[in-house]
């Protein structure tokens, strides 16, 4: 006889307004981590900060907020409706017995309130709180303390140039937990000892981390490490990180350094120093110089996850290694007399190679969690380059200018690799969309020289 689904609980989520794009693959993701699944039937505006979701049990809902850096909090939801009436209605209607074990007389609550869009006064916040005292309240307040905590909640929509009298939302529940939004101060890259030009932000960092569900005893690899960055979040959450970059300088800490005012690189800006910062370098298996248009990894699928943001030559040209029978773009020398010939790795063929490489050596399931550079006039979904063994599972968009942008692509390996899908792509017809990709810098930089030109225009005015 089989057993019944657990019943589904109902949860209010309240998120930051940021990153808006980034908030509902990183919660549906970080569900799936959890042992759960996101339901097309979820209550969600995607761009509200208010999600009604379903989870089995409050643990779900803890693992979720343990991880999350897009949410700040989660209540158990006991009402919520459109107006005050409604609330009241819903709040006696839900069960009793689901009410009572914490609202027990030798227990201690407050009650919040928090306003979207809106600020309150305290005789008005009172007010509101007095109109609950229907509720069977038998314990007593406690505002320093508490052993529960209730929130009021109330939305007043999403244009503050035109906030209504009343909310057009209101919610109560009990509170949960709050989410890991203090990762993003602690973890600030202003605080690190070893940036870069393209150090990520610590809070895309930890989003691509959950978007690539990085769990404890993982193995997490990027190809493009730079100053390790993206190792930080996925060794903050129990994962293994290690990394390759063909720039010897910056995989061993040495040459110049990134930050004004500062000559050279002292003997702690390393990949190594840097997860040592965050007490994190148990965590650290190595950083490599290698050139990732050419293989140095056994066969077999190593790989946990993939995380990366490859180069795309606007701040670091993207550049792989050369023969002297190429044609030569630089010769460069290290502080170590360390010579290579480099010549250039179109964007395209960076990309290939990114999900060439994630379609044999990730795990089954595995993701590959990437930038793409887009040219936004010329967007289609068409140029997302894909593989026959990995599957889209979101793309996102975070703006750089008017007329470009950067897409956070998440794909999950869902086929195991054969021989003949390494070059599969080259078989499928949308090859030649793909190329638009490396023009990215010229146009990127044609924009800037016409914003330039444009403001220039209008001073002369």
């Amino acid at each position: 006889m089989a057993l019944a689904a657990p019943a589904l609980r109902r949860y209010l989520l309240l998120l930051a307004q940021e990153h808006l794009e980034f908030r509902l693959p990183e919660i549906t993701s970080l569900l799936s981590l959890c042992g759960g699944q996101f339901s097309g039937e979820q209550e969600i505006c995607v761009n509200s900060p208010f999600w009604i979701l379903n989870i089995p049990s409050e643990e779900m809902a803890r693992g979720l907020m343990k991880r999350t850096v897009c949410a700040k909090s989660i209540f158990e939801l006991w009402g919520h409706g459109k107006s005050a009436g409604e609330l009241y209605a819903s709040l006696k209607n839900y069960p009793t017995d689901k009410m009572l074990p914490y609202l027990q007389s030798d227990s201690t609550y407050k009650v919040h309130i928090h306003t979207f869009n809106k600020t309150l006064t305290q005789a008005q916040k009172i007010k509101k709180i007095d109109a609950l005292e229907f509720l069977p309240f038998k314990g007593k307040v406690n505002l320093k303390n508490p052993e529960h905590v209730f929130w009021i909640l109330e939305d007043y929509g999403m244009n503050p140039n035109d906030v209504p009298e009343e909310p057009i939302h209101l919610y109560f529940g009990r509170w949960i937990a709050d989410g890991q939004r203090e990762l993003i101060e602690s973890y600030s890259v202003k605080k690190r000892h070893f940036i870069g030009n393209t150090s990520m932000d610590a809070c895309l960092s930890f989003i691509m981390a959950n978007h690539g569900r990085v769990k404890p005893n993982d193995i997490v690899y990027d190809p493009f490490v730079g100053t390790g960055g993206l190792l930080i979040s996925s060794a903050h959450f129990g994962a293994y990180v290690c990394g390759t970059d063909i720039d010897y300088n910056t995989i061993h800490g040495l040459g110049k350094a990134s930050r004004k005012n500062q000559k050279w690189r002292g003997p702690d800006e390393n990949i190594r120093a840097n997860l040592r910062q965050y007490g994190l370098e148990k965590y650290y298996l190595d950083a490599l110089v290698a050139d990732f248009s050419r293989p140095i990894w056994r066969k077999g699928m190593l790989f946990d996850a993939i995380i990366t943001d490859p180069p795309y030559g606007i701040r670091e040209a993207p550049r792989r290694m050369g023969s002297q029978k190429e044609t030569v773009k630089s010769v460069e020398r290290s502080t170590e007399n360390h010579f290579f010939v480099s010549s250039s790795y179109h964007l395209s063929d960076i990309f290939f190679d990114l999900l060439k490489f994630g379609a044999e050596y990730l795990v089954m399931g595995g993701r590959l969690v990437y930038w793409l550079p887009i040219y936004r006039p010329e967007y289609t979904e068409e140029i997302i380059p894909r593989h026959p063994c990995l599957k889209l599972i979101s793309n996102c968009e975070q703006l750089l200018s008017s007329h470009t942008s950067r897409r956070l692509i998440t794909m999950e390996k869902v086929k195991e690799f054969k021989d003949q899908d390494e070059n599969s792509y080259l078989l499928d017809g949308q090859y030649m969309p793909y190329r638009g990709h490396n023009s990215f810098r010229e146009k990127y930089f044609s924009g800037v020289t016409k914003r330039i030109a444009k403001e220039e225009k209008d001073n002369q005015k």
